[in-house]
């Protein structure tokens, strides 16, 4: 296992969209390895492939509490979504940005896992929030999209000074 780069918004690589896992192979078994090494490592309770420069259609989370119960969803779509959450977000990719974003609260998933089989979850609060949002990546959509330009202009001129005080 390795720790991958993440890339930062607001490079173009985010922007891209993610293709179709074709086969779970040992190649994705090991992108999913490292990705959940990476998240836990940054630490986060979610990543996408597209967040690491690999545009597939791929996420790890780990919302619990006690950071052991990795679900990795491969090629997943949202067959039900139901209710409001407006739940603060933040994101690898944006660092030190939270914002309140308007998500479904409770929803339903169908994905492949690591062993290649269909299974489907059905996910409420952080969890619900957390697997749209790093679908959202998925569709190469980064959070702070959905907020107004001023806020966008805001984050991307901080971002720039966060990075300029660490270089």
């Amino acid at each position: 296992m390795s720790r991958l780069h993440i890339l930062r918004y607001p490079d173009a690589r985010l922007h891209k969209i993610a293709a179709p896992v074709e086969e779970v192979n040992e190649s994705i078994r090991t992108l999913v390895a490292d990705m959940a090494e990476t998240m836990y490592a940054a630490p986060g309770v979610g990543l996408a492939a597209t967040q690491v420069d690999v545009h597939k259609r791929v996420i790890v989370i780990d919302a619990s509490e006690t950071r052991d119960k990795l679900l990795t969803l491969i090629n997943p779509e949202i067959l039900a979504a139901s209710g409001v959450a407006d739940c603060e977000e933040g994101c690898l990719s944006v660092p030190g940005i939270y914002e309140k974003i308007a998500r479904a609260e409770r929803i339903t998933v169908r994905a492949l896992g690591v062993d290649g089989r269909t299974f489907t979850v059905e996910a409420e609060g952080l969890r619900a929030v957390c697997i749209q949002h790093e679908m959202d990546h998925l569709k190469g959509r980064v959070f702070v999209e959905y907020l107004s330009r001023l806020k966008q202009t805001r984050i991307r001129a901080k971002l720039r000074k966060q990075q300029r005080q660490s270089a």
